[in-house]
């Protein structure tokens, strides 16, 4: 998007946020969709449809943050997000570690210039300290270190844990964290070797 682009963007929003006082709620969600979706342009896989809001999506624009969220809004939509989740047909949580530490290094998947015919990755690693050895890690999300050594790995965490990456909000509305089984982001092989990482005494993450 060009800078022109963005200029206007902001303008348009400015004056829809100056009007808000006379739209309803839906009348500026309506408009400000409108001019979002005239500003981007489709390019490989990323497409329109990104602008598209769920349900859950919706309620965590219209609050903020997730600390905004009245209670029984919160409850609702983690209750939904966990009967969405999509458990392994297997009953098998857990899968290889090692391939699971890729898969948290790698940013790659989901961007106009990423190939779509290859796995994404679950950039663990922006967000979270999962091993002692990692220098460069985000802190947007809490420390993994010893996940598994502090939980065990009963059954219940395993589910848990499976849950938990396949989709977030199942557990905390409006979190930061990417819904990546629900979006499609990881496969289910991919979450049991993310879940993996967490969970084996042999991983990093427990060291």
């Amino acid at each position: 998007m060009t800078r022109k682009t963005i200029l206007a963007v902001i303008a348009a929003m400015a004056l829809i946020a100056g009007c808000a006082t006379m739209m309803s709620d839906a009348e500026v969600s309506k408009k400000s969709l409108q001019v979002m979706k005239s500003s981007f342009k489709e390019r490989g896989q990323a497409k329109l449809d990104r602008l598209d809001q769920d349900e859950v999506q919706a309620a965590c624009s219209l609050y903020g943050t997730p600390d905004k969220v009245p209670k029984d809004v919160a409850q609702r939509l983690e209750q939904g997000q966990l009967k969405a989740v999509r458990y392994p047909a297997d009953g098998k949580f857990v899968g290889d570690w090692k391939a699971g530490e890729t898969i948290a290094q790698s940013g790659a998947g989901k961007q106009f210039n990423d190939d779509p015919t290859r796995p994404s990755g679950a950039n663990c690693y922006a967000c979270h300290q999962l091993s002692k050895q990692e220098l460069s890690f985000g802190t947007i999300g809490p420390t993994l270190l010893n996940y598994g050594k502090l939980r065990g790995s009963s059954e219940e965490t395993r589910k848990y844990t499976y849950a938990k990456v396949y989709n977030s909000n199942a557990f905390s509305a409006c979190s930061n964290m990417p819904r990546f089984g629900h979006n499609g982001i990881l496969t289910e092989q991919q979450i049991k070797d993310v879940v993996a990482l967490l969970l084996d005494p042999e991983s990093p993450v427990n060291k």
